[in-house]
Parts: structure tokens; C-alpha cells; sequence
């Protein structure tokens, strides 16, 4: 198999070390490499950034691979293309909330992570137990694509014998109540099938998101796994503010975050 790699773009700031830091912890487990992506806009600007980087990395006592990378162009596609390269299966990225630094900010993140095949997870400032991920919470909506995480998810919870919670949003209309009821089944049978403890619980439709972040703190989450839709969203409860919302959630719990793709169910060398 093909050696396995997670990517961190660095800022040289403390968030990004935390995101350097839950990428090592998966790294560690999935035996997979980590490259440490710094963007400049200038060439002038490559051997400080290099010199940085080689500092930062220094810091980190681990036995994973950690390769330091300096590109010239923008976060917004440089990120993307890297991942490709390299083959990534994973992005580990830090975001400053809603405001903060001028380039990975809650907004920001969500544009880089549109330009990519590749799954990111997003951190705040919240470290990584030393067990991983052992809550994961996974909220299903009626978007078709809404299922395709599920096979990240599994994967994820398999490395590190996660508990999976599956949150659904109520609906009143007979037929919609009808598909909620079929996705609850769906994902129940998909990970009981895997070997994974799952739960499910219906909230509000209205304010899902909060409500899928409320279920998060009550249950002391690790991860909140969501659909990218923010390109073609047409029905759904999870659009383009909504997954701003979670991933800079107040909680600072880290949020995987998946871009649809055109087979059933999504696919990587790390989550196969």
C-alpha cells in the first residue's frame, strides 16, 4: 500500500501547533507521514519560512515523520493542489475562530477546504486527549451526500474505538419524518455492522446546528463530522453558515469536514 500521508498547514501560530499536534497523535496510529505546509507569496520569502518551519518541528519529540514544505501562491489554492501531489488522505488545519489571523479564520478555512478532494479536520485551540477521538458526533440531514461521511467516520472510529452519535433534525412533515427515520437506520446498521457503538437522538430542526454542537458539549465530544455542501446546497439544514458555525463552534471541539464526491460513499487509502 501506498505510504500514507496527512498534510498541517502552518502558520506559526499556537492553533496550527495544535493542529500539528492531533495530526502527529493520528499520524502515530495510522502510521502515516505528516508534511508541514508553509504558504509565501514572494521566493524572497522562502528561506525564513524554511528556518521557521525547521524551528517549529524541532519542538516536537515524535517518531513520525514530519516534513517541512514552503510553497509560493495562496492558502486558498496552494493548500488543494499540495494535498494532490503529495496524496494526501487527511488535513489537519488550525482556524482562529471568526476573526483572528488574516488568513485561516473561520471564513477563510471553509474556502480552503472547498478547493480540496481531501477531508480536513479543523482545530481550534482544544488539545487532543492522548486516546484520540472517543466520541465522534455525526449530524444526518436530508442532503443526499450527507451519508458519504460516514465511511470517514467509521474508518476514524475503527483507529481509534470511537463512540459514534448520530443526530438528526425532527421534522413534522410525514414524508421527510419518513427519510429521517430510513438515515437513522441507515447509519446505525452501517457502523453496528463495522463493530462500532453508535447512538442516535432526534433534535429540533430548527437551530440544528446549535443543536448539534449542545449534544456535542453534553456528551464531552472530541469530533463533529460535516458535509461540505457550501457548492451546490439546495435542501438541507447545514449550508454554508451553519458549517462556519460548527467548525468555529465556542466549544472549540474539532469538526471533520467532507467535501461531496461523485461515488456512493467517498473513498481514500487511509479510510478504505
Amino acid at each position: 500500500m501506498e505510504k500514507k500521508t496527512i498534510i498541517v498547514p502552518h502558520d506559526f501560530s499556537p492553533v496550527a501547533d495544535n493542529a500539528l499536534k492531533h495530526a502527529i497523535n493520528t499520524a502515530t496510529i495510522t502510521g502515516a507521514s505528516v508534511y508541514v505546509l508553509h504558504v509565501v507569496s514572494k521566493e524572497k520569502e522562502i528561506a525564513e519560512a524554511e528556518a521557521k518551519l525547521k524551528e517549529i518541528l524541532a519542538g516536537f519529540q515524535t517518531d513520525v515523520a514530519l516534513i517541512p514544505a514552503v510553497r509560493i501562491g495562496n492558502i486558498f489554492d496552494d493548500i488543494g493542489d499540495f494535498a494532490s501531489e503529495v496524496h494526501a488522505e487527511l488535513i489537519f488545519m488550525g482556524t482562529h475562530g471568526q476573526h483572528g489571523w488574516q488568513y485561516i479564520t473561520g471564513s477563510h478555512a471553509l474556502k480552503v477546504i472547498t478547493h480540496s478532494s481531501v477531508p480536513f479536520i479543523v482545530v481550534q485551540e482544544k488539545e487532543i486527549k492522548s486516546s484520540g477521538y472517543d466520541d465522534i458526533v455525526v449530524p444526518l440531514d436530508l442532503n443526499k451526500e450527507t451519508k458519504q461521511k460516514l465511511a470517514y467516520v467509521a474508518n476514524i472510529a475503527t483507529y481509534f474505538k470511537s463512540r459514534v452519535h448520530v443526530i438528526t433534525p425532527d421534522e413534522s412533515d410525514e414524508f421527510l419524518r419518513h427519510q429521517v427515520n430510513a438515515n437513522i437506520q441507515f447509519a446505525v446498521k452501517f457502523f453496528q455492522e463495522r463493530g462500532i457503538e453508535v447512538t442516535t437522538k432526534i433534535a429540533p430542526s430548527n437551530g440544528f446546528d446549535k443543536e448539534t454542537v449542545k449534544h456535542a458539549v453534553s456528551l464531552d465530544a472530541d469530533l463533529i463530522a460535516i458535509m461540505n455542501l457550501n457548492r451546490n446546497n439546495m435542501l438541507g439544514v447545514i449550508t454554508a453558515s451553519h458549517e462556519q458555525y460548527i467548525i468555529t463552534n465556542d466549544a472549540q471541539i474539532p469538526t471533520l469536514i467532507v467535501n461531496p464526491v461523485e461515488s456512493k460513499y467517498g473513498q481514500s487509502v487511509l479510510f478504505s
